[in-house]
């Protein structure tokens, strides 16, 4: 019988952005209230901390040393989310915590059958998975970083090149771990919840009596989840981060941190885009048209896996040579593994076959792309920073130096298989049928390895208590070498000359390396027409040098990875204000801004590789966080882009000038109120723009996706003094919707569907 199921994505574009401007606009007028009522006074945050030790949903200041300046007179938009708001929410990895990040997300699936593996974030228009650090240093491989070690997350909004070196256009994303301390804490949480989901973690500080002034501090975590609304998809892991301290109560402190997560994962490749809106059929699939397959199908086998080994060592010192004079020195090994193999596809009418037009249980799909990823990455790097606070007549400058050194390699290790798997029922998949597909390493191996020297000065300059000036200027000479090995022989255009060797012999196809000394830099005006508010302009400069992004070099002419190209160039202006609203206790803050990205390959009239090219960005964003009253807190953000392809072709699927992967306005809010009972109710609301995916050569697929909205839940109770329970609610409506898209529009990533988590957190 013909399955006659209705389409499910249903069209939702732009008709929720007057509710979420009047959402904002509601949020700014119960602020306006809560200062009315409480104007002269100093809010005393009382909240119940049970993990970590934020204890607010509001942050000051941020982790790096190259920002001197608490978050209200930084000149750019900068959003700490706290371990407070990502524990009420439930949530366990960094792409969920961004999810408190207007506009900041997962919102692209890969290219036909590289899915996408680990945190793939796109922030204001441009990818920004090789922008994330730890403690402010570059943490690399394709892997979902777990938060169990993870005090605040900081989302730096617009070039970060001058803080972090090559970067993103759009920002970075630093990731602050735990430290040991001088406070005795043993806390614990364990989580069950529906689709299979099972998590403990522990959290222990313990002071050294026998080492007066040290302390070791524990975090432990286990998890063994299915993924909400995915049949089969699996994320198990185990970790342990150890953080020793030494002279805390002194001038001279250490700390040697330790951190190894192991994950054994099943993959996620996706659904195919057949039946849904904007899908239209190839000749003779005019039979799905209406009939998409149920979001919760599995298309892999059970051989599928993705296994990660991270591992970390940090050792820092830090030393006070007075109040005004500090030193502090990080050193850094990190190493990661991953071993993996995904049955992917592609929903193209060649691939889907059938021995009955009417009748869709004969519909198959070709799992034809076994796609392999064995790669290593290292990581070494040393940082130097002095401080120094010093007057120059009337003028306060609150001075860093630094000098960093850093080593990064990355083996991807070649892959040949032999067999196949076999075709699987498009309307029911069955992952017990494995075939007889066979892989292993072939000697065909890619090396990539950067080699860079820094020098950067961060200079703030105070003009008496209502105007500042912060610049900094950063120098970065780089060495990028890259070699590719392949098989050679075979057709098509892909094949790989011999030459005069034997068909299947190992071949060099790239050796080749890269060298040049970027100078990125940022100056920013602060006035402070009372002490709680700021305005503020600033203008960066951030370069991605070829290479930059992935380690690999290229010879294709079309290629911005080729080394005859100029760096990628981002330009950034960007005007605000930043009130605290209610004195240390909610600030509220808003900025206009605008990127200009240069140097972008392009083809002219005659089809010759340019680097004319370029991309523009601009926007609002608005954002509040901390606590409207002592029992009441709130964190919200709303975003608006006009994203644009300046100068060149366009880039999109469906012929427009925007950017890909880009919603071009989100909401997203958090909110809390505690009553007299202890009980505490809360939940949110996230709102996400359709966004349009990559050009290529797909006929038929989805051009674009439809904006959706998701509401989520909490409440808690403190049991007692020692044990809070705490349920969460995601999806409530349980909207089905595109959460994220392939570039050919096959694959589809659906939204997480209702989803319940109980927690019992502890503290001992």
């Amino acid at each position: 019988m013909q399955k006659t199921t209705s389409p499910f994505i249903r069209a939702r574009k732009h008709r929720l952005q007057q509710p979420v401007a009047t959402a904002v606009s509601s949020l700014l007028l119960l602020s306006g209230t809560a200062i009315a009522q409480e104007a002269a006074d100093v809010v005393e945050l009382d909240t119940i901390q049970i993990e970590g030790e934020a204890s607010s949903y509001r942050a000051d200041s941020v982790s790096s040393a190259k920002f001197t300046q608490p978050l209200l007179d930084t000149p750019q938009t900068i959003q700490v989310i706290t371990n407070q708001v990502f524990t009420e929410q439930g949530a366990t990895t960094l792409t969920e915590a961004l999810r408190n990040s207007a506009g900041v997300g997962t919102f692209y699936a890969g290219e036909n059958g590289n899915t996408t593996t680990g945190d793939s974030i796109y922030m204001r228009g441009f990818d920004t998975s090789g922008s994330i650090f730890v403690d402010g240093v570059r943490d690399i491989g394709s892997i979902s970083r777990d938060l169990f070690n993870i005090e605040q997350v900081e989302v730096q909004k617009g070039p970060a090149g001058t803080d972090s070196g090559r970067s993103s256009p759009s920002g970075s994303i630093n990731l602050s771990t735990k430290q040991a301390n001088l406070r005795d804490t043993n806390l614990a949480s364990m989580t069950m919840g529906t689709d299979g989901q099972k998590r403990v973690t522990a959290d222990l500080n313990r002071t050294l009596d026998t080492l007066p002034g040290s302390a070791v501090r524990l975090n432990l975590l286990w998890q063994d989840s299915d993924v909400a609304g995915r049949d089969h998809v699996n994320n198990s892991r185990n970790g342990i981060a150890a953080s020793f301290g030494f002279g805390l109560d002194s001038a001279t402190r250490a700390y040697l941190n330790l951190l190894y997560v192991k994950q054994d994962n099943i993959p996620d490749g996706y659904v195919p885009t057949v039946g849904i809106d904007h899908w239209t059929p190839q000749p003779g699939l005019e039979n799905l048209v209406g009939n998409p397959v149920d979001s919760e199908n599995f298309y892999g086998t059970k051989q599928d896996h993705d296994d990660v080994t991270a591992k970390m060592a940090t050792f820092r010192l830090e030393h006070d040579f007075s109040d005004q004079v500090k030193l502090t020195n990080v050193l850094r090994w990190g190493e990661t593994k991953q071993d993996y193999l995904l049955t992917a596809f592609m929903s193209t009418g060649t691939n889907i076959t059938y021995t009955d037009v009417n009748d869709l249980s004969t519909y198959m799909l070709a799992r034809s792309l076994p796609t392999f990823k064995d790669i290593e990455n290292t990581i070494f790097t040393d940082q130097l920073n002095l401080r120094v606070d010093f007057h120059i007549g009337s003028i306060e400058h609150n001075l860093l130096t630094g000098v960093e050194l850093t080593r990064e390699e990355q083996t991807s290790y070649g892959v040949s298989s032999s067999g196949s798997r076999p075709d699987a029922s498009l309307f029911n998949p069955n992952w017990n049928d494995t075939g007889d597909l066979t892989y292993g390493r072939n000697g065909a191996n890619s090396e990539g390895s950067t080699d860079t020297y820094s020098l950067y000065v961060f200079d703030t300059l105070k003009f008496g208590e209502q105007f500042l000036i912060s610049g900094g200027v950063r120098a970065d000479h780089y060495t990028t070498e890259y070699s590719n090995d392949a098989i050679c022989g075979g057709t098509g255009r892909r094949a790989v000359p011999c030459g005069a060797l034997p068909t299947g012999s190992i071949v060099n196809t790239i050796d080749t390396d890269d060298s040049d000394t970027l100078i990125n830099w940022k100056l920013g005006a602060v006035y402070k027409p009372v002490p709680q508010t700021s305005l503020y302009i600033n203008y960066a400069l951030s370069q991605q040098p070829p290479g930059g992004l992935n380690f690999q070099l290229s010879d294709s002419a079309t290629s911005a990875n080729n080394p005859s190209m100029d760096p990628q160039e981002a330009r950034t202006y960007e005007v605000g204000v930043k009130w605290d609203a209610v004195p240390d206790a909610l600030t509220l803050n808003a900025a206009v801004f605008r990127t200009d990205v240069l140097n972008e390959v392009s083809e002219d009239d005659l089809g010759n590789p340019t680097q004319d090219g370029e991309k523009r960005v601009q926007g609002i964003e608005l954002s509040m966080i901390g606590n409207i009253t002592p029992d009441w807190s709130v964190s919200a953000g709303y975003t608006y882009l006009d994203t644009e392809v300046t100068e060149g072709d366009a880039i999109t699927a469906s012929g427009s000038s925007d950017l890909t992967y880009t919603p071009d306005s989100a909401f997203t809010s958090w909110t809390t109120y505690r009553l007299p009972s202890g009980l505490t109710i809360g939940g949110g609301a996230r709102y996400t723009a359709g966004l349009t995916r990559g050009r290529d050569g797909a006929v038929g697929t989805p051009d674009h996706t439809d904006s959706y909205t998701v509401f989520d839940a909490m409440v808690s109770y403190p049991v007692s003094d020692n044990l809070s329970l705490r349920l969460n609610a995601y999806n409530l409506t349980d909207e089905e919707y595109v959460a994220a898209i392939n570039k050919s529009g096959y694959r589809y990533t659906p939204g997480a569907a209702r989803t319940y988590l109980l927690s019992a957190d502890m503290s001992f």
